[in-house]
């Protein structure tokens, strides 16, 4: 069971792009925010405190040119929105649950659905000694496979020895089966709660 499997996208889906974006988002406002303020408060120049927010030059160069300034707000409006809407799209979209390619040679296709191999996972999970239920997710992609598997255990189990049992027996048999030296794999464990005695 590999100990990195965070990088490996068996925690959780990648957001590194997401955060990149608002980082440098969040960065270019701090400074340009920074940067109004000092001028503002005449840090950089009581000319620069006293000048308007647009630049008159600026406004007159567009005061001559009006259909070519407008034609580029346009342009870099729609731009905005089209690229708006993308990353929208982008981050509200589903998690990849990947089918597994075993055998691509001609005429001897054999894929197994994400489906199947989480519900094989998940019943060999659940006669391991000591977990009461299991839930497996398969994600990742083809190419680099996770598994994301969420354990119930009785109360009084060894959690230790559920570990050993789930790295050398549940997760060995399914990289053998899936034909993979590695399978990053997540694992969440909760404890059941002690059966309530019902007093008579």
């Amino acid at each position: 069971m590999s100990r990195k499997s965070a990088s490996a996208g068996a925690l959780a889906r990648s957001y590194r792009a997401e955060r990149t974006l608002t980082s440098i988002a969040g960065l270019v406002a701090l400074l340009a925010g920074a940067a109004a303020l000092l001028a503002g408060y005449g840090v950089l120049g009581e000319f620069r405190a006293r000048r308007p927010v647009l630049d008159p030059i600026a406004v007159d160069w567009l005061a001559a040119r009006p259909v070519p300034g407008k034609i580029a707000a346009i342009v870099l409006g729609l731009l905005m929105l089209i690229f708006g809407l993308w990353w929208l799209a982008r981050s509200l979209r589903t998690e990849g649950r990947p089918d597994l390619e075993l055998d691509r040679s001609p005429g001897q296709l054999l894929t197994v659905t994400a489906g199947a191999v989480a519900e094989a996972v998940r019943a060999d999970a659940e006669s391991v000694q000591g977990i009461s239920r299991a839930r497996v997710r398969s994600v990742g992609d083809a190419a680099a496979p996770a598994l994301r598997l969420s354990l119930w255990l009785r109360a009084g189990t060894d959690v230790r020895q559920v570990w050993d049992e789930l790295d050398t027996g549940v997760l060995a048999r399914a990289r053998e089966a899936l034909g993979v030296e590695s399978l990053p794999t997540a694992v969440r464990i909760e404890l059941d709660a002690a059966a309530r005695q019902r007093v008579k």
